[in-house]
């Protein structure tokens, strides 16, 4: 049996000299806006449940994992015996990239040391962002960092694990990407604040603090007529997903800024 071939030894442990089995390279974890594994920048195909257990053990694994708490959360309508055996099989069907991703015990598992995994740089660098006293001079910020922050985290997954990461994800980001626009305006680069906003409302259409955020950027950037076009869209979105109106604020922020505040007054 060749070293590549040799992962369960019964146990689910990966067999002795894996290594050499697989070419050198970076390996990288993607999670943000789909699941990708690749080795010295090739993306190397995974299975369905491998891309799982990968995905699981990058996210919810701080450090060293019993299996046990990995086959129910992977597996969380089947018999405790059925969910081992399903964990056993994954490791099993690993290629030899995908192996490089774990270290695998007889009794637990973790992310191995080395591996890159997309998310924590993107939490590292929302974490910049709101951080006190952050400028963007110190940390030298522009649209990679809107990019950085735009991508949901393995989009049409559904298990109740991935939600829960997803969400949090979603509103560090916007946080990240509200306060990112407020630095962007501040500084007068204001194609960046639009597009730091505009990321943040796409992000949750629904919300106020980045609707608000979108149409002060655009104010700053002399174009009220675009911000006018933005109030209205959201007006009519609230109004057609929750029967509501826009805050009667955004547009005296419109009025204010086009006007002087006259149209605020006759309306």
């Amino acid at each position: 049996m060749a070293c590549g071939d040799r992962c369960d030894d019964g146990t689910g442990q990966l067999g002795p000299g894996r290594e050499r089995a697989v070419d050198g390279g970076q390996v990288c974890l993607t999670v943000l806006g789909g699941f990708d594994l690749s080795v010295g920048g090739t993306t190397v195909t995974v299975s369905t449940g491998a891309q799982r257990l990968l995905a699981y053990t990058a996210l919810c694994c701080r450090g060293a994992v019993p299996r046990a708490l990995v086959a129910g959360a992977l597996w969380p309508d089947t018999a405790e015996r059925c969910a081992y055996a399903s964990l056993r099989s994954a490791l099993t069907r690993l290629p030899a990239a995908g192996r490089r991703v774990l270290e695998v015990g007889p009794a637990e598992l973790r992310l191995a040391d080395g591996v890159e995994v997309d998310i924590r740089g993107a939490r590292t660098l929302a974490g910049e962002i709101l951080a006190p006293r952050a400028t963007l001079g110190r940390l030298a910020l522009g649209l990679t960092a809107v990019e950085d922050l735009s991508a949901d985290l393995l989009p049409g997954w559904y298990d109740d694990w991935t939600l829960l990461e997803a969400e949090s994800w979603r509103r560090l980001r916007i946080h990240a990407l509200e306060a990112l626009a407020g630095a962007f305006v501040g500084a007068g680069r204001f194609p960046e604040a639009v597009a730091a906003a505009g990321a943040a409302v796409r992000a949750d259409p629904l919300r106020e603090s980045s609707q608000t955020c979108l149409i002060r950027a655009h104010l700053a950037e002399g174009n009220a007529g675009e911000a006018l076009r933005d109030v209205e869209c959201y007006e009519r979105r609230l109004r057609a997903e929750l029967g509501m109106p826009a805050p009667a604020r955004l547009r005296r922020l419109v009025a204010v800024a086009a006007y002087g505040g006259a149209a605020g007054r006759d309306s």
